[in-house]
């Protein structure tokens, strides 16, 4: 059973899988940043400093209240749709950035354009009879 779990994980999809999860991992953090400290203040600028984050709404233990942190505190039930949206938001930064990051690693890896084949065995024929022809003429 050993063995066989040992030649389970070391093949090469466990191992490549193994890295991706790590650099994914490691890549988080990143995106984080960069949707935390970059594009949502942007995306605030845009909408006029729109937080989605207290956007909620009270289905049961009076209100209102100013944030979802005081909603929460008095122990109100509420549906928290603002996390929802920014999470939701997130995620398409997500995607985009990592599209556009394999895209741009499928072109470095692009093949090179092959050189042409050589001329068929009838081609070279047909041009060393042209040039004798040339050469009697």
């Amino acid at each position: 059973m050993f063995e066989e779990f040992k030649k389970f994980a070391m093949r090469g999809s466990v191992v490549d899988l193994a890295v991706g999860v790590i650099i994914g991992a490691s890549f988080t953090g990143i995106v984080t940043t960069l949707v935390k400290d970059v594009l949502n203040p942007l995306i605030g600028l845009v909408t006029g400093g729109a937080d989605f984050t207290n956007y909620f709404l009270v289905l049961r233990g009076g209100g209102p209240y100013p944030t979802l942190a005081a909603a929460q505190k008095a122990g109100a039930v509420i549906l928290g749709y603002g996390a929802f949206v920014t999470s939701v938001i997130n995620f398409l930064i997500v995607a985009l950035t990592l599209f556009l990051i394999v895209r741009q690693i499928n072109r470095l890896k692009a093949p090179a354009p092959a050189a042409p084949p050589p001329p068929s065995e009838e081609i070279l024929l047909l041009r060393e009879i042209r040039d004798l022809l040339q050469r009697q003429a």
